[in-house]
């Protein structure tokens, strides 16, 4: 593994077991990322996409296989470790935006850096969440209640919520599925230009064929396995 890589999964194996009856949904699946890389990953409805997801984003243990999330292996066996790397190296961008609905752009930012334990309250925390809701283009909106965004200004502040602590991997599922296809075209071209910008590695688990036009390299994902 090189100093480049922000993220190596290897042989991932992931098997659930219901009652008597096993499914293997993950089968061996091997991805790396770069700094300031987008990749995009694409499969059919069950085909291990989110679960390949949580398990990167150490939310799920892997049955099998290994995982290095900025240099550092993640121990699967040590559940009290993996909320520490989520908040210190991982940023999330979901499909339902989940922002606080009582809170403003700019507390909905600050709150995420209060759970990554990233920035004290106060000046040290506003400071940083100002900072990432200027570089989704959001300055104006910062007062605003997520009621009184659109759905692609909503997704900027889930985005600046995943930038918030300068994580080195970002990890966003369907991000664009929520919106129109010029909102999604807008979203995805900030995507891009954080990443490059901030030298982050940006994984997408995505059906939207926008996503392609941003990435740089596309993998595939079918019954469990990466497709050659």
């Amino acid at each position: 593994m090189t100093n480049a890589h922000v993220l190596v999964a290897e042989d991932i194996k992931k098997t659930f077991t219901e009652g008597r009856q096993t499914v293997e949904v993950l089968k061996g699946v091997s991805l790396s990322m770069e700094r300031g890389e987008i990749v995009a990953l694409e499969g059919p409805s069950g085909s291990g996409k989110t679960t390949l997801l949580s398990i990167v984003g150490c939310i799920l243990t892997p049955s099998s296989g290994s995982v290095q999330i900025n240099g550092h292996n993640v121990d699967p066996h040590d559940d009290s470790a993996l909320p520490a790397i989520r908040r210190s190296s991982i940023g999330f961008v979901f499909q339902q935006y989940n922002l606080f609905p009582a809170l403003t752009a700019l507390e909905n930012v600050m709150y995420a850096l209060k759970i990554k334990r990233l920035a004290n309250a106060g000046s040290g925390a506003r400071a940083e969440a100002e900072r990432v809701l200027d570089a989704v283009g959001l300055s104006d909106r910062k007062s605003f209640l997520p009621a009184d965004l659109s759905g692609g200004q909503k997704q900027r502040v889930a985005l600046a919520r995943a930038l918030a602590g300068s994580p080195p991997v970002l990890l966003a599922d369907e991000p664009t599925a929520n919106l129109d296809s010029q909102s999604g075209a807008a979203v995805l071209e900030l995507f891009r230009k954080l990443a490059r910008e901030e030298n982050r590695g940006l994984l997408i688990v995505t059906h939207d064929p926008q996503v392609r036009m941003i990435a740089d390299r596309v993998l595939t994902i079918r019954d469990g396995r990466i497709a050659a």
